[in-house]
């Protein structure tokens, strides 16, 4: 009997800017079909209850706390294992140059189009972050439910749950720009992380 030579798993392909940008794309589609099928009035999903320079205020001054936030968060539990499975979740991610922002900027678009602006008004908050954190399963892999898991789990949830309230009431642009500062400060602070490592 002949023993076969363990072959090692291959490594998966980095994850360019151009398939971050497609998705972008394919859930601003997503959300336009929803938009226009399911609301009377389309642009009315745009119109928060604040006006649009009340919600750049808010929202600059909301995106400054997350981003304060989530840098904090990350310190306070650099050596946990949730925020080693949220590195290595992005990991595979190009973050070279600009990219954080660009891949931020697109995920921010896109995600608050989708989840707040289209599906939010028919689903309400807590539904659609739940859909929110499903599409989100893949990224973080949630295979395994461990303390780790169910705190990264809680996390994008808790995200989600946040974002809903300031689209519900200040408005979408708000929503867009702390979306985009947490995510800005999570990828530079894995590109950190992962140099470190190197």
């Amino acid at each position: 009997m002949s023993v076969q030579p363990s072959i090692p798993p291959q490594e998966r392909p980095p994850i360019r800017l151009t398939a971050q940008l497609l998705t972008c794309l394919v859930f601003l589609v997503i959300a336009a079909v929803i938009i226009l099928v399911a609301y009377a009035e389309p642009l009315s999903v745009f119109v928060g209850p604040m006006n649009e320079g009340s919600q750049l205020l808010f929202g600059l001054g909301l995106s400054a706390l997350a981003a304060a936030g989530s840098y904090v968060s990350f310190r306070m539990t650099a050596s946990s294992e949730s925020t080693r499975k949220t590195i290595a979740a992005y990991a595979r991610l190009d973050l070279s140059g600009f990219n954080p922002v660009w891949i931020s900027l697109a995920a921010g678009i896109g995600e608050e189009l989708l989840f707040r602006a289209a599906l939010q008004p028919l689903l309400g908050v807590w539904n659609t972050s739940v859909i929110f954190l499903l599409t989100h399963t893949p990224v973080y892999q949630f295979r395994k439910l461990d303390k780790a898991t169910l705190v990264q789990a809680a996390g994008v949830f808790g995200a989600s749950v946040v974002l809903g309230f300031i689209y519900q009431y200040v408005g979408l642009l708000a929503a867009v720009l702390v979306h985009v500062a947490i995510d800005v400060v999570g990828l530079y602070v894995v590109r950190n992380a992962l140099r470190v490592r190197s």
